[in-house]
């Protein structure tokens, strides 16, 4: 095999993704977003066109995963000698009046069905019928290809940053001839007999630092005690459990200033901002249900993007994970948001993001059946630590546009599986943040209710750290006038 046919393993990380689908038949584990445009829409030709004209700045849509025979190594992307872009892009259109309770109908039913394992792992569905004679671009990605921020990248490379569309890129891409089972296998094996070299070299480079190996193994065995405290079972409530196939979708919109004057006014970040409405959406979601919102019972999964600044035009998942004890139990909006920021910050200072990107990192040094073993092995044991995901992604910080129309608004979807009944996102663009709610359909069909709390919940803590208007001052009361005296003044005697 030449360099030039060198093999493209996916990463353990990416793998992963397709694992957790494997094992969970109701799952689809395909990531989205949905920008909304100024109409009109483009006829499929013309949408064919843009899209085609982008295709060579990003491989992966036209390679689809393969698996190594006996899974001796990780799945590999290959080059899809039958790609056809027809079957990638959809279109449909909205039933009327078109509103918002429509499209996230759609968008429930298109994200609840799997991607073709036997092609390029996206669709683009192009959706007509919006108000104002605006139509939508939903743009559904496997997990195992992009995470959140890599999406990003995917906005910048597919559209414009102006009214007048870039010219097509130019396209010379042939498919590949593809390595055959015997070659994967072989090209496997080599990866294997080159692990224990890999790890020697690692090990030199310890023997070599000591005392920074010593720091990090102490500051890894710290991060690991933390993130196994994250494992402890969840109190029993009804938002978590088994899932069926389908799904849910809602939106909820607030302005991004209402969220950084939070911020700022109580010296706490953006995100801690978003996880602290996240709890009291939850605590009221509780409270409605009649159940009560104890400590320890909603645990989130927060990804965190770990890429280094070398790192950041890859599509591909480079995050690890926190995992925080939302403040249900919490009354007092302002307190949620306090207790938020100190939980975080001793999570970040018991090094548990740290400590799971580590995790991720000597995955990549092991042999893969056993890490893929031990994936699926606990794939399959009911998890109960977990109730949600919560996911924050700061979108492009430039006006978009696709086709000479403009992107007005950005909707983000986060998948959910493994007893997740809810998932939460939040995107900004534009000056505003939106959050999209997935959930399982039959088990949390207060979708829509549950988007509502949180945009309430920003507005109950901006309402809160807004100062208070000065009380206006007393007027000074009005004194008699007093009459003037008609008799001539005394002189003063002279000198």
């Amino acid at each position: 095999m030449t360099e030039e046919e060198a093999v493209e393993y996916l990463s353990p990380l990416d793998a992963s993704f397709l694992d957790a689908e494997d094992e969970d038949p109701h799952a689809s584990l395909a990531i989205a977003s949905i920008a909304v445009l100024d109409g009109p829409a483009p006829s499929q030709a013309e949408f064919a066109a843009a899209i085609r004209g982008r295709l060579p700045l990003v491989p992966r849509y036209r390679q689809k995963v393969r698996r190594v025979p006996f899974n001796l190594g990780r799945p590999v992307w290959v080059d899809d000698p039958d790609f056809d872009l027809d079957f990638h892009l959809r279109r449909t259109a909205l039933a009327e009046p078109g509103d918002d309770a429509a499209l996230q109908r759609l968008v429930g039913r298109v994200m609840t069905q799997r991607l073709d394992r036997e092609r390029p792992l996206w669709e683009d569905w192009l959706i007509e019928g919006l108000p104002e004679g605006r139509w939508a671009l939903l743009s559904k990605v496997h997990h195992c290809l992009i995470d959140g921020v890599s999406g990003n990248q995917l906005y910048r490379l597919i559209c414009d940053a102006g009214t007048r569309p870039h010219r097509p890129v130019a396209d010379h891409w042939e498919p590949g001839p593809g390595a055959g089972s015997l070659d994967l296998s072989l090209d496997a094996l080599g990866q294997l007999a080159r692990i224990p070299f890999d790890q020697a070299r690692v090990v030199a480079r310890a023997v070599r630092s000591p005392a920074t190996a010593t720091r990090w193994l102490r500051d890894t065995a710290r991060g690991l005690t933390a993130l196994a405290g994250g494992l402890i079972p969840t109190a029993p409530t009804s938002l978590s459990g088994r899932l069926g196939r389908a799904r849910r979708y809602a939106v909820a919109r607030t302005p991004l200033a209402d969220i950084a004057a939070v911020a700022a006014a109580r010296s706490v970040t953006i995100n801690d901002v978003y996880l602290a409405a996240a709890a009291g959406a939850f605590r009221r979601l509780m409270l409605d249900r009649g159940e009560e919102p104890v400590p320890g019972s909603i645990r989130t999964l927060v990804p965190v993007n770990v890429r280094g600044r070398d790192q950041e035009g890859l599509l591909d998942n480079r995050v690890a994970s926190m995992l925080l004890l939302l403040p249900v139990e919490l009354d007092d909006p302002e307190q949620r948001l306090r207790a938020v920021h100190e939980r975080v910050l001793e999570l970040r200072a018991g090094g548990e993001v740290e400590a799971a990107a580590a995790l991720v990192a000597l995955a990549d040094r092991e042999p893969f059946t056993p890490v893929s073993l031990i994936i699926r092995t606990a794939l399959r044991l009911p998890q109960h630590a977990i109730t949600t995901v919560t996911t924050n992604v700061p979108g492009p910080a430039q006006q978009l546009y696709i086709l000479g129309r403009p992107i007005r608004e950005i909707l983000p979807y986060v998948p959910i599986a493994e007893r997740i009944r809810i998932g939460v996102a939040i995107f900004t663009y534009g000056g505003q943040a939106t959050f999209g709610v997935t959930t399982d359909f039959a088990s949390v069909p207060e979708a829509d209710r549950f988007a509502g709390y949180l945009t309430a919940e920003v507005a109950a803590l901006h309402d809160a750290c807004r100062p208070a208007e000065p009380e206006p001052e007393p007027k000074p009361k009005r004194q008699p006038a007093r009459r003037r005296s008609t008799s001539t003044p005394a002189r003063a005697p002279l000198s």
